[in-house]
């Protein structure tokens, strides 16, 4: 049974930083295109960052060169470093994942930046 867990959000002042963390586990076989999007209040939920097996990274024009998406094949994580908060990056943050070829949902975790 696979899951995504997330982890790393919080509180922080603009122009802050947090790092998220999301770990697959279960009985896994295949870890392919490993995301994060997010979902502001009263707004659509939407692609922040994503990342291929191989390393190639496509991010939502709002976070250039402030956020970068990374992984660890060996931890079956990925993570996202959060630089240069600001208040508009409130939102949710979801860890999405095709773990063997069927795409996983973590549930969450919330990030919130300060003024």
């Amino acid at each position: 049974q696979v899951q995504l867990v997330e982890s790393g959000g919080g509180l922080v002042q603009a122009g802050g930083s947090l790092r998220l963390s999301c770990a697959a586990s279960g009985n896994i076989f295949s870890i392919n295109t490993m995301g994060w999007y997010r979902q502001a209040p009263g707004k659509q939920r939407e692609l922040v960052a994503r990342i291929t097996t191989f390393g190639s990274t496509n991010y939502a024009d709002s976070v250039k060169g402030r956020f970068t998406i990374s992984r660890d094949n060996a931890k079956n994580t990925v993570f996202l470093q959060m630089n240069s908060l600001q208040p508009e990056d409130t939102a949710v943050y979801y860890c999405k994942s095709r773990v063997n070829y069927n795409d996983y949902w973590g549930q969450g975790t919330q990030v919130t930046v300060s003024s």
